[in-house]
Protein backbone atom coordinates (compact mmCIF):
# COMPACT_ATOMS: atom_id res chain seq x y z
CA UNK A 1 0.00 0.00 0.00
CA UNK A 2 1.47 3.39 -0.71
CA UNK A 3 3.02 5.36 2.74
CA UNK A 4 0.40 8.47 1.49
CA UNK A 5 -2.81 9.56 -1.00
CA UNK A 6 -1.14 9.72 -4.64
CA UNK A 7 -3.16 12.35 -5.31
CA UNK A 8 -2.33 14.68 -2.36
CA UNK A 9 0.00 17.62 -3.14
CA UNK A 10 3.36 16.91 -1.31
CA UNK A 11 3.15 20.91 -0.06
CA UNK A 12 0.39 19.97 1.92
CA UNK A 13 1.63 16.79 3.66
CA UNK A 14 4.40 18.15 4.88
CA UNK A 15 2.56 20.84 6.84
CA UNK A 16 2.63 21.26 10.44
CA UNK A 17 -1.19 20.97 11.90
CA UNK A 18 -2.20 23.52 14.10
CA UNK A 19 -2.19 22.64 17.69
CA UNK A 20 -5.09 23.54 19.93
CA UNK A 21 -4.66 24.29 23.62
CA UNK A 22 -4.90 21.00 25.33
CA UNK A 23 -8.59 19.96 26.64
CA UNK A 24 -8.92 20.00 30.21
CA UNK A 25 -10.42 16.88 30.06
CA UNK A 26 -7.35 14.49 28.90
CA UNK A 27 -5.37 15.68 31.95
CA UNK A 28 -6.50 18.36 34.46
CA UNK A 29 -9.80 20.50 35.95
CA UNK A 30 -9.35 23.85 34.61
CA UNK A 31 -8.33 24.71 30.82
CA UNK A 32 -6.11 27.72 30.18
CA UNK A 33 -4.12 27.17 27.31
CA UNK A 34 -6.54 28.69 24.80
CA UNK A 35 -7.79 32.10 25.71
CA UNK A 36 -11.65 31.05 25.78
CA UNK A 37 -13.78 33.27 28.20
CA UNK A 38 -14.66 31.07 31.63
CA UNK A 39 -17.87 32.35 31.44
CA UNK A 40 -21.20 31.35 29.79
CA UNK A 41 -22.42 33.23 26.75
CA UNK A 42 -24.46 36.32 27.94
CA UNK A 43 -28.53 35.36 29.09
CA UNK A 44 -29.26 37.16 25.37
CA UNK A 45 -27.68 34.53 23.72
CA UNK A 46 -29.38 30.95 25.01
CA UNK A 47 -32.31 32.63 24.49
CA UNK A 48 -31.41 33.43 20.78
CA UNK A 49 -30.06 30.27 20.02
CA UNK A 50 -33.47 28.59 21.07
CA UNK A 51 -35.40 30.73 18.87
CA UNK A 52 -33.08 30.26 15.93
CA UNK A 53 -33.03 26.33 16.43
CA UNK A 54 -36.21 26.02 15.56
CA UNK A 55 -35.42 27.72 11.55
CA UNK A 56 -32.57 24.78 11.11
CA UNK A 57 -34.26 23.12 8.45
CA UNK A 58 -33.47 26.26 5.92
CA UNK A 59 -30.32 27.28 4.78
CA UNK A 60 -29.06 30.60 6.26
CA UNK A 61 -28.74 33.65 5.14
CA UNK A 62 -25.68 33.81 2.62
CA UNK A 63 -24.90 37.71 3.06
CA UNK A 64 -26.09 37.16 7.10
CA UNK A 65 -27.53 40.49 6.86
CA UNK A 66 -28.97 40.90 10.44
CA UNK A 67 -25.16 40.46 11.59
CA UNK A 68 -23.46 42.88 8.91
CA UNK A 69 -26.50 45.63 9.77
CA UNK A 70 -25.43 44.68 13.74
CA UNK A 71 -22.19 45.66 13.00
CA UNK A 72 -22.20 48.13 10.74
CA UNK A 73 -24.25 50.04 13.23
CA UNK A 74 -22.54 49.05 16.37
CA UNK A 75 -19.18 50.18 14.63
CA UNK A 76 -20.30 53.00 12.45
CA UNK A 77 -18.91 51.79 9.13
CA UNK A 78 -21.15 51.11 5.66
CA UNK A 79 -22.34 47.46 5.54
CA UNK A 80 -20.24 47.38 2.56
CA UNK A 81 -16.89 47.39 4.31
CA UNK A 82 -18.01 44.43 6.50
CA UNK A 83 -17.19 40.98 5.80
CA UNK A 84 -18.49 38.09 8.20
CA UNK A 85 -16.83 34.58 8.66
CA UNK A 86 -16.88 31.15 10.52
CA UNK A 87 -14.08 32.26 12.59
CA UNK A 88 -11.15 34.95 12.41
CA UNK A 89 -8.72 32.03 10.97
CA UNK A 90 -10.12 31.63 7.95
CA UNK A 91 -10.28 34.76 7.28
CA UNK A 92 -6.43 35.26 7.77
CA UNK A 93 -6.05 32.30 5.53
CA UNK A 94 -8.21 34.20 2.79
CA UNK A 95 -6.82 37.28 3.21
CA UNK A 96 -2.86 35.56 2.15
CA UNK A 97 -4.58 33.98 -0.28
CA UNK A 98 -5.79 36.67 -2.25
CA UNK A 99 -2.70 38.95 -1.39
CA UNK A 100 0.18 36.34 -2.15
CA UNK A 101 1.61 34.40 -4.31
CA UNK A 102 3.69 30.97 -4.35
CA UNK A 103 7.56 32.01 -3.43
CA UNK A 104 6.08 35.82 -2.38
CA UNK A 105 6.55 37.06 1.22
CA UNK A 106 4.36 38.13 4.41
CA UNK A 107 6.05 39.80 7.45
CA UNK A 108 4.64 38.98 11.03
CA UNK A 109 6.52 39.92 14.47
CA UNK A 110 7.42 36.62 16.44
CA UNK A 111 6.40 35.54 18.70
CA UNK A 112 2.94 36.18 17.46
CA UNK A 113 -0.41 34.24 16.28
CA UNK A 114 0.57 30.29 15.32
CA UNK A 115 -2.37 30.38 12.69
CA UNK A 116 0.14 33.08 11.00
CA UNK A 117 2.67 30.33 9.29
CA UNK A 118 0.44 27.47 9.14
CA UNK A 119 -1.96 29.99 6.30
CA UNK A 120 1.51 31.45 4.92
CA UNK A 121 3.07 27.56 4.29
CA UNK A 122 -0.32 26.33 3.31
CA UNK A 123 -0.97 28.66 0.31
CA UNK A 124 3.07 28.51 -0.65
CA UNK A 125 4.20 31.65 0.52
CA UNK A 126 6.90 32.41 2.45
CA UNK A 127 7.37 33.86 6.27
CA UNK A 128 9.35 36.62 7.38
CA UNK A 129 9.68 36.69 11.22
CA UNK A 130 10.44 39.85 13.08
CA UNK A 131 11.90 39.10 16.81
CA UNK A 132 9.53 41.46 19.25
CA UNK A 133 11.46 44.64 21.50
CA UNK A 134 10.31 44.07 25.01
CA UNK A 135 7.81 41.89 24.07
CA UNK A 136 6.38 43.96 21.55
CA UNK A 137 5.71 44.03 18.10
CA UNK A 138 8.43 46.26 16.94
CA UNK A 139 6.84 48.12 13.92
CA UNK A 140 9.89 50.00 12.63
CA UNK A 141 11.77 46.56 12.24
CA UNK A 142 8.95 45.40 10.16
CA UNK A 143 8.68 47.88 7.85
CA UNK A 144 12.06 47.52 6.91
CA UNK A 145 11.68 44.24 6.96
CA UNK A 146 9.41 44.58 3.66
CA UNK A 147 11.14 43.65 0.51
CA UNK A 148 10.06 43.79 -3.05
CA UNK A 149 8.45 40.42 -2.93
CA UNK A 150 6.52 41.07 0.25
CA UNK A 151 2.74 41.40 -0.23
CA UNK A 152 1.03 41.24 3.01
CA UNK A 153 2.01 42.04 6.94
CA UNK A 154 0.20 40.66 10.25
CA UNK A 155 -0.34 42.98 12.80
CA UNK A 156 -1.49 41.42 15.64
CA UNK A 157 -2.73 43.58 18.96
CA UNK A 158 -3.01 42.95 21.48
CA UNK A 159 -0.28 40.23 20.26
CA UNK A 160 -0.67 36.70 20.98
CA UNK A 161 0.82 35.14 23.14
CA UNK A 162 2.67 38.34 24.94
CA UNK A 163 -0.69 40.18 25.39
CA UNK A 164 0.59 44.00 24.42
CA UNK A 165 -0.94 46.06 21.71
CA UNK A 166 0.62 48.54 19.49
CA UNK A 167 -0.39 52.29 19.95
CA UNK A 168 -2.44 54.33 17.22
CA UNK A 169 -0.09 57.10 16.53
CA UNK A 170 2.76 54.11 16.13
CA UNK A 171 0.77 52.45 13.63
CA UNK A 172 -0.20 55.27 11.87
CA UNK A 173 3.12 56.25 11.22
CA UNK A 174 3.99 52.31 10.13
CA UNK A 175 0.98 52.52 7.67
CA UNK A 176 2.46 55.37 6.07
CA UNK A 177 5.70 53.27 5.47
CA UNK A 178 3.79 50.43 4.06
CA UNK A 179 3.92 50.35 -0.35
CA UNK A 180 0.63 50.28 -1.66
CA UNK A 181 1.04 47.19 -3.03
CA UNK A 182 1.51 45.43 0.25
CA UNK A 183 -1.20 44.12 2.26
CA UNK A 184 -1.74 44.76 6.46
CA UNK A 185 -3.93 43.09 8.44
CA UNK A 186 -4.54 44.18 11.76
CA UNK A 187 -5.67 41.53 14.20
CA UNK A 188 -7.60 42.74 16.81
CA UNK A 189 -9.21 39.07 18.06
CA UNK A 190 -8.83 40.62 21.77
CA UNK A 191 -9.65 44.16 21.11
CA UNK A 192 -12.94 44.28 24.00
CA UNK A 193 -10.16 43.29 26.46
CA UNK A 194 -8.06 46.83 25.50
CA UNK A 195 -8.14 49.82 28.12
CA UNK A 196 -5.18 51.50 27.02
CA UNK A 197 -6.25 54.60 25.31
CA UNK A 198 -3.52 54.75 23.41
CA UNK A 199 -4.34 51.73 21.45
CA UNK A 200 -5.27 52.08 17.72
CA UNK A 201 -8.66 52.98 16.63
CA UNK A 202 -8.40 50.76 13.99
CA UNK A 203 -12.31 51.98 11.66
CA UNK A 204 -10.69 55.17 11.53
CA UNK A 205 -7.56 53.53 10.06
CA UNK A 206 -9.35 51.52 7.90
CA UNK A 207 -11.19 54.40 6.05
CA UNK A 208 -7.84 56.33 5.40
CA UNK A 209 -5.66 53.19 4.25
CA UNK A 210 -7.51 50.95 1.06
CA UNK A 211 -4.32 48.54 1.97
CA UNK A 212 -5.48 47.64 5.77
CA UNK A 213 -7.62 45.06 6.38
CA UNK A 214 -9.11 44.66 10.41
CA UNK A 215 -10.04 40.49 11.77
CA UNK A 216 -12.17 40.46 14.67
CA UNK A 217 -13.49 37.31 16.38
CA UNK A 218 -16.60 36.51 18.35
CA UNK A 219 -14.88 33.40 19.79
CA UNK A 220 -12.97 35.87 23.00
CA UNK A 221 -14.91 38.41 24.70
CA UNK A 222 -18.58 37.22 23.29
CA UNK A 223 -18.07 33.71 24.48
CA UNK A 224 -19.37 32.16 21.38
CA UNK A 225 -15.78 30.08 20.81
CA UNK A 226 -18.10 26.88 19.84
CA UNK A 227 -20.06 28.92 16.82
CA UNK A 228 -17.29 30.45 15.39
CA UNK A 229 -17.92 33.78 14.16
CA UNK A 230 -15.44 36.01 13.07
CA UNK A 231 -15.84 39.28 10.67
CA UNK A 232 -13.80 41.67 8.78
CA UNK A 233 -13.59 45.53 8.42
CA UNK A 234 -11.80 46.84 5.04
CA UNK A 235 -12.22 48.03 1.38
CA UNK A 236 -15.11 47.13 -0.52
CA UNK A 237 -13.23 45.74 -2.80
CA UNK A 238 -11.35 43.72 -0.27
CA UNK A 239 -14.93 42.63 0.78
CA UNK A 240 -15.45 41.61 -2.87
CA UNK A 241 -13.31 39.59 -3.51
CA UNK A 242 -13.63 37.30 -0.03
CA UNK A 243 -16.93 37.37 -0.93
CA UNK A 244 -15.69 35.45 -4.27
CA UNK A 245 -13.66 32.86 -1.83
CA UNK A 246 -16.32 32.37 0.77
CA UNK A 247 -17.79 28.96 0.53
CA UNK A 248 -21.45 28.47 0.59
CA UNK A 249 -23.28 29.15 3.75
CA UNK A 250 -20.23 29.40 5.88
CA UNK A 251 -21.64 31.05 8.69
CA UNK A 252 -24.74 29.01 10.51
CA UNK A 253 -28.27 30.11 11.50
CA UNK A 254 -27.26 29.63 14.83
CA UNK A 255 -24.21 31.30 15.23
CA UNK A 256 -25.56 34.35 13.39
CA UNK A 257 -28.12 34.51 15.82
CA UNK A 258 -26.11 33.95 19.14
CA UNK A 259 -23.81 36.84 17.47
CA UNK A 260 -26.51 39.23 16.96
CA UNK A 261 -27.73 39.18 20.72
CA UNK A 262 -24.46 39.16 21.61
CA UNK A 263 -23.71 42.63 20.29
CA UNK A 264 -27.08 43.85 21.08
CA UNK A 265 -26.23 42.78 25.09
CA UNK A 266 -23.74 45.78 25.07
CA UNK A 267 -24.19 47.21 27.99
CA UNK A 268 -24.06 43.31 29.81
CA UNK A 269 -20.68 42.30 28.14
CA UNK A 270 -18.87 45.99 29.13
CA UNK A 271 -19.50 44.78 32.33
CA UNK A 272 -18.19 41.01 32.20
CA UNK A 273 -15.11 42.73 30.32
CA UNK A 274 -14.80 45.40 33.23
CA UNK A 275 -14.17 42.38 35.29
CA UNK A 276 -12.16 40.24 33.08
CA UNK A 277 -9.71 43.39 32.77
CA UNK A 278 -9.64 43.98 37.01
CA UNK A 279 -8.63 40.15 37.11
CA UNK A 280 -6.30 40.34 34.26
CA UNK A 281 -4.69 42.92 36.18
CA UNK A 282 -4.97 41.45 39.54
CA UNK A 283 -2.83 38.31 37.66
CA UNK A 284 -0.25 40.19 36.86
CA UNK A 285 0.62 42.44 39.65
CA UNK A 286 0.41 39.16 41.73
CA UNK A 287 2.70 37.65 39.30
CA UNK A 288 5.38 40.54 39.39
CA UNK A 289 5.29 40.70 43.12
CA UNK A 290 6.23 37.04 42.96
CA UNK A 291 9.06 37.70 41.15
CA UNK A 292 7.90 36.88 37.64
CA UNK A 293 8.55 38.73 34.47
CA UNK A 294 5.10 39.77 33.02
CA UNK A 295 4.84 42.59 29.97
CA UNK A 296 1.43 44.70 31.04
CA UNK A 297 -1.31 42.62 28.86
CA UNK A 298 -3.98 43.79 26.91
CA UNK A 299 -5.88 40.55 26.25
CA UNK A 300 -7.47 37.70 28.60
CA UNK A 301 -4.35 35.99 29.23
CA UNK A 302 -0.84 36.87 30.54
CA UNK A 303 2.54 35.42 29.25
CA UNK A 304 6.06 34.83 30.62
CA UNK A 305 9.50 34.34 28.90
CA UNK A 306 10.91 31.37 27.94
CA UNK A 307 13.30 29.75 30.64
CA UNK A 308 13.86 26.57 33.34
CA UNK A 309 11.32 28.29 35.62
CA UNK A 310 9.10 29.08 33.25
CA UNK A 311 8.81 25.17 32.19
CA UNK A 312 8.75 24.22 36.13
CA UNK A 313 5.94 26.39 36.67
CA UNK A 314 3.64 24.81 33.86
CA UNK A 315 4.57 21.57 35.25
CA UNK A 316 3.38 22.88 38.85
CA UNK A 317 0.21 24.48 37.41
CA UNK A 318 -0.02 20.96 35.44
CA UNK A 319 0.33 19.24 38.68
CA UNK A 320 -2.88 21.10 39.97
CA UNK A 321 -4.97 20.62 37.27
CA UNK A 322 -4.33 23.55 35.33
CA UNK A 323 -3.41 23.38 31.78
CA UNK A 324 -1.84 25.88 30.33
CA UNK A 325 -0.36 26.81 26.63
CA UNK A 326 3.78 25.94 27.55
CA UNK A 327 5.26 27.35 23.56
CA UNK A 328 8.66 26.19 24.13
CA UNK A 329 11.09 28.57 23.02
CA UNK A 330 8.68 31.02 22.88
CA UNK A 331 7.71 31.05 26.60
CA UNK A 332 4.59 30.32 28.43
CA UNK A 333 0.84 31.77 28.08
CA UNK A 334 -1.92 31.38 31.02
CA UNK A 335 -5.28 32.11 29.95
CA UNK A 336 -7.81 33.94 31.95
CA UNK A 337 -9.77 32.21 34.43
CA UNK A 338 -12.63 32.98 37.01
CA UNK A 339 -11.38 34.86 40.14
CA UNK A 340 -11.09 31.57 42.12
CA UNK A 341 -8.69 29.63 39.15
CA UNK A 342 -6.69 33.19 39.13
CA UNK A 343 -6.02 32.73 42.78
CA UNK A 344 -4.56 29.04 42.35
CA UNK A 345 -2.52 30.52 39.82
CA UNK A 346 -1.53 32.87 41.94
CA UNK A 347 -0.76 30.51 44.55
CA UNK A 348 1.28 27.99 42.08
CA UNK A 349 3.26 30.90 40.59
CA UNK A 350 4.41 32.07 44.25
CA UNK A 351 5.89 28.76 45.28
CA UNK A 352 9.89 28.15 44.21
CA UNK A 353 9.06 32.10 42.37
CA UNK A 354 11.81 34.05 41.22
CA UNK A 355 13.72 36.13 43.96
CA UNK A 356 12.40 39.85 44.64
CA UNK A 357 9.56 41.44 42.82
CA UNK A 358 9.16 42.49 39.52
CA UNK A 359 7.95 45.95 39.18
CA UNK A 360 8.97 47.37 35.89
CA UNK A 361 6.95 44.04 33.55
CA UNK A 362 9.72 43.45 30.99
CA UNK A 363 12.88 43.64 30.96
CA UNK A 364 13.43 41.90 27.64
Amino acid sequence: MPSRPPTVREQFLSLPAYAAGEPASLAATHKLSSNENPEPPLPAVGAALAEAARRINRYPDLANSALVGALARRLSVPPERLFVSPGATPLLDQLVRLTTAPGEEVVTGWPSFEGYPLAIRANGARTVTVPLRRAALDLPAMAAAITPRTRLVFVCSPNNPTGTTVTHDRLAAFLERVPERVHVVLDEAYIDYVDDPAAPRAVELVAEHPGLTVVRTFSKAHGLAGLRVGYAVTHPAMVDALTRLRPAFGVTALAEAAAVASLRAEYELADRMERARGERDRLVAGLRAAGWQVPPSQANFVWLPPGPRTRELAARLRANGLTTRLLGEDGLRISLGTPGINDLVLHTASEDAPTGPVRGGMPV
